[in-house]
């Protein structure tokens, strides 16, 4: 990448900006959902604050998208389609697997959970009745970075400053970097 590139992209971004997006992917999702009539998997990252795509943010999506391609084989599953996206309001991926969208989900939702960077992955899954929640396969919900508390409550309160939580995400990146892994407090 061009350093002219990694400027125009790692700025900060707009709520609005973040929003529209989250729609635009929305409709790939729903759209590739109706073309192929099987699971869409939507990967996004875990990042707060504004600034959504830096030279690091690459890294865990190659990472992130290697780890969920190389399940998708081990079990067998066929990706149908698949893209991937490098923009300012973050990376982002989509695959259409030939699978059980339950079976998916759970697969998945162990990925996020045991691989080091799985923590800064968000990995959706859209089946033809919606979205599929850990809540609905009685899985633990997703854990803080910091604290290892349930993230959707530290996140809604607030309850770690930016600053910790990058560097919390900076610590896991560098760690994979190294060729080691870093988790912090949280798992």
């Amino acid at each position: 990448m061009t350093a002219v590139a990694t400027e125009v992209l790692d700025r900060a971004v707009s709520l609005e900006e973040v929003l529209a997006n989250r729609e635009r992917r929305s409709a790939r999702q729903q759209s590739a959902l109706e073309w192929f009539r099987r699971p869409v998997v939507g990967f996004t990252l875990v990042i707060p604050g504004p600034h959504k795509a830096f030279p690091g943010t690459r890294t865990l999506l190659e990472a992130g998208l290697a780890a969920v391609d190389g399940l998708l084989a081990e079990r067998g599953w066929a990706v149908l389609m698949g893209e991937s996206r490098f923009q300012p309001t973050g990376p982002e991926a989509l695959r259409v697997v030939a699978a059980d969208p339950l079976e998916l989900k759970r697969a998945l939702a162990g990925l996020e959970d045991r691989h080091p960077l799985g923590r800064l992955w968000d990995l959706d899954v859209l089946g033809p009745e919606g979205g599929i929640s850990r809540q609905r396969l009685d899985l633990p919900p997703r854990r803080c970075l910091l604290c290892g508390r349930a993230a959707h409550a530290c996140s809604r309160s607030q309850a770690h400053p930016l600053p910790d939580l990058l560097a919390a995400i900076e610590a896991r990146l560098g760690g994979w970097e190294a060729g080691g892994w870093v988790t912090g407090h949280g798992p």
